[in-house]
């Protein structure tokens, strides 16, 4: 059986991005979105299980969100001298992808800065 896992990276300062909240959705047939998975990036900007697996890993349409503002949030608050409260540029970062193959693992890093995020599908 397959799997999904995710990685964040914070390209700004070269680090693990800790403590990101992340929301993983299926699309259902009916246009509507189903979550099916709620958790944080650990230390090293990774989850400690698999977002998805088993009997659960189907092919289909899939959103992660990543609560990306939450984080930068927290990081401007610990350095000196922080007292902006403006918003970030970025919110939530949503990547939509589809998952054709159930025997697979599905990797999806997200490199990010507090302007822009890229990803691709990782190994």
């Amino acid at each position: 059986m397959g799997y999904l896992t995710t990685h964040i990276l914070d390209t700004t300062q070269g680090i693990a991005a800790a403590g990101v909240e992340i929301h993983l959705y299926r699309h259902l047939d009916n246009g509507q979105r189903e979550r099916i998975h709620r958790t944080f990036s650990n230390d090293d900007g990774r989850c400690d299980q698999p977002l998805l697996e088993g009997d659960r890993f189907t092919n289909g349409v899939y959103e992660l969100e990543f609560v990306i503002d939450a984080y930068f949030s927290k990081q401007s608050s610990n350095e000196e001298n922080s007292t902006s409260t403006a918003p970030h540029f970025l919110n939530t970062v949503v990547i939509r992808f589809g998952i054709n193959d159930e025997n697979a693992h599905y990797h999806i890093p997200l490199l990010v800065s507090p302007y822009s995020y890229s990803t691709y599908r990782g190994s």
